[in-house]
Order: structure tokens, then C-alpha cells, then sequence
């Protein structure tokens, strides 16, 4: 039993001494917040950057040349080298030039994650949505048109609602991608839950109780959120029969 009981003193001495277990629930409350937070930035900034450049394939070639062609072709060359940049680089270093550099006199370390992971995940959900948009039939958009709306009203009232149903599980899976990246928010010093158990770890000279922990921690979330994910495909899968 002298296995169970240096278990025992591993677990006391990384945890309940000291509360140092409070180390590990502000880091996950800090994770979740961080997570949230930045998908909803990326599902928004991920949804316009799709319509421009979806709207750009889909119209282009046909508009007459005028202002709004012009305007066009701005915001799609500016989407293009925003999706090129966040996609090209490591969100680590995205997340330290916002700190250190962009808001460098910010002490609101956990905005900051929050713009820089929401700002790295609209890149990834713009290409999702806009390959959903276009999965759309040509002839969605010319039904729209023959009810009288516009470009704007038929992405809104047709394209965008049957693109969303499309793309929901893949959404959903940045979200459990998303919140694994999280654990490189303590490299500007945000208590997330890496951090956290890197500080117990770091007390008590004891590495394996406070990783194994985090490990397990974001095990569970992950399988929790997968679930989520599945009983929501099985959903959409029975609401086409």
C-alpha cells in the first residue's frame, strides 16, 4: 500500500495544502471565459469575412463597375490578407503581439486573450461558413430574387439559415479546438488552467498530480463537448428525414 499512500501525500500536498486546488478552478473558470467569449468574436468577425468573400465569388464577375465593385474588391483583398496572416502564423505569437505589443499599457490580460483567440478563430470559422454558404444551390439565390428580394435580404432569409444548419457541427468542433489552444494564454500571464497547475507544480516540486489533473480536466471537457457535438449531428441528420 506504500504506493497508495505516497498518492495520497501527492494529492494533499498539491492540493489541499495551502488550497491550492483553487489554483485549478479559477484557471478553468478563466479557460471557459476565454473559450466563450472568443467564439462568439470569431463566429461575428468569422460570418462577415465569409459573406464578403462568398459575395465576392458568387458576384463579381457579373456587377457593372461602380463604387460598390470597387468597395467589393477592397474588402475582399482585405479579407484575403487578414485570413492569410492569421492562418499563416502561430496563434501563441498572435496572442504575445497583442499583448506586448498592440495593447501593451492594456492590464486587462484576460481582454486581450479574448480578442487575440476570437480574432485567430474567425479565420478558421470564415472559410467553414463561406464553404457552407457556397455548398448552397445557385438556385436558392435566383429563388430569392424571384420573390422580390435582394442580395442582401435573400443571404440573410435563405443562403445564411440552410449554410448555419450545414456547418453547425463543424462550428462546434472549433469551439472544442478552440478551447485546447486556450492553454497558451499563460505565456502572457493569464491564470488559465495550464498556468494553474504550471503554479502548483512550480511550489511544490511535484509535476505529476497537477498535470496529470489539467490533463484530465481538459479531457473531460473535450469528450463533454464531443457528446454535445454528436447528439447535435444526429439531430439535423433526423430533422432531414
Amino acid at each position: 500500500m506504500n504506493w497508495f499512500n505516497e498518492l495520497k501525500s501527492d494529492f494533499i500536498l498539491n492540493f489541499v495544502n495551502d488550497n491550492r486546488w483553487k489554483f485549478i478552478t479559477s484557471g478553468l473558470k478563466n479557460t471557459l471565459i476565454i473559450t466563450f467569449f472568443s467564439v462568439l468574436i470569431g463566429i461575428a468577425l468569422g460570418m462577415i469575412v465569409a459573406v464578403v468573400r462568398s459575395s465576392y465569388e458568387k458576384n463579381y464577375d457579373e456587377m457593372h463597375k461602380g463604387v460598390k465593385k470597387f468597395f467589393l474588391k477592397l474588402a475582399n483583398s482585405v479579407c484575403k490578407i487578414y485570413l492569410t496572416v492569421i492562418r499563416g502564423t502561430p496563434v501563441v505569437v498572435q496572442l504575445m503581439i497583442m499583448y506586448y505589443i498592440i495593447f501593451a499599457t492594456s492590464r486587462n490580460s484576460l481582454m486581450v486573450a479574448i480578442l487575440a483567440f476570437g480574432i485567430n478563430s474567425g479565420a478558421y470559422v470564415a472559410e467553414i461558413v463561406r464553404s457552407g454558404i457556397m455548398s448552397i444551390d445557385q438556385g436558392q439565390l435566383e429563388a430569392g430574387r424571384s420573390l422580390g428580394f435582394d442580395y442582401k435580404r435573400t443571404m440573410i432569409y435563405i443562403i445564411l439559415p440552410q449554410a448555419f444548419k450545414n456547418i453547425l457541427p463543424a462550428l462546434a468542433n472549433e469551439f472544442i479546438v478552440l478551447l485546447k489552444e486556450t492553454s497558451v494564454a499563460g505565456y502572457v500571464t493569464i491564470r488559465d488552467l495550464t498556468m494553474g497547475g504550471n503554479i502548483i507544480r512550480a511550489a511544490t516540486y511535484s509535476p505529476f498530480m497537477p498535470l496529470i489533473a489539467v490533463a484530465a480536466i481538459y479531457l473531460i471537457l473535450v469528450m463533454f463537448f464531443t457528446k454535445i457535438v454528436s447528439i447535435l449531428e444526429r439531430s439535423l441528420r433526423k430533422s432531414e428525414r
